[in-house]
C-alpha cells in the first residue's frame, strides 16, 4: 500500500507543477501579446494597515450598473476612445458577439453594487503613496478570451507612473 501512496503523491506533484507552469506561461503570453487598454479609476483610499501600502482600485466602468440585470459571471465589452481609454459598451454572458474594435474583460459580480474584474489591488513600496495618488487610469493587458492582467497605473497625461 505504501508503494501506491508514493506513486499517487508523485503524480499529484507532477500535475500540480504542470498546471502551475502552464498558468505562468499563459500570463507571460498575455503580457507580451495582450492589448493595452486604460480603465478610468474612481477615487479610493490607498492604505492598508495589514498589507502595507497599496491602492484599492475601483473602475468607473463598474459604476452605474444594475447588477440584477447582468449575469453573475460574464464579460464587460469595452471600446477604446481616441486616447486608448476604455468606454463601457455592454455586459454579456458569452464571449460573442463582439464587434470590430471591441474588447472583452471577464468579470464576476458578488453583489448588486459592483463588479470585480480581478485587478482591484495595486501594491507598491512603502513610502511611495504620494507618487500613486496622481493615478487616473489602471492599465490592463487583455486577450481575445477576456483574460486581463494589471500592468501599471497611468496619470492624467497617460504617462505610466514609475
Amino acid at each position: 500500500m505504501k508503494k501506491y501512496s508514493a506513486v499517487i503523491i508523485v503524480v499529484n506533484l507532477v500535475a500540480f507543477f504542470v498546471f502551475f507552469n502552464h498558468s505562468i506561461v499563459k500570463k507571460e503570453e498575455l503580457l507580451e501579446q495582450g492589448e493595452l487598454i486604460l480603465l478610468e479609476l474612481a477615487p479610493v483610499d490607498p492604505r492598508s494597515l495589514m498589507q502595507g501600502d497599496y491602492m484599492w482600485l475601483r473602475y468607473t466602468l463598474s459604476e452605474d450598473i444594475n447588477s440584477d440585470s447582468i449575469p453573475k459571471r460574464g464579460f464587460c465589452v469595452v471600446g477604446l476612445d481616441t486616447r486608448g481609454i476604455a468606454q463601457k459598451k455592454r455586459f454579456q454572458k458569452e464571449r460573442a458577439p463582439l464587434g470590430q474594435n471591441e474588447y472583452l474583460i471577464e468579470y464576476t459580480s458578488q453583489n448588486r453594487w459592483n463588479i470585480n474584474i480581478g485587478a482591484e489591488s495595486f501594491f507598491f513600496q512603502e513610502g511611495e503613496a504620494e507618487k500613486y495618488e496622481a493615478a487616473e487610469y489602471g492599465a490592463l493587458k487583455v486577450d481575445k478570451m477576456g483574460n486581463s492582467i494589471l500592468v501599471g497605473l497611468y496619470d492624467a497625461d497617460l504617462k505610466k507612473i514609475e
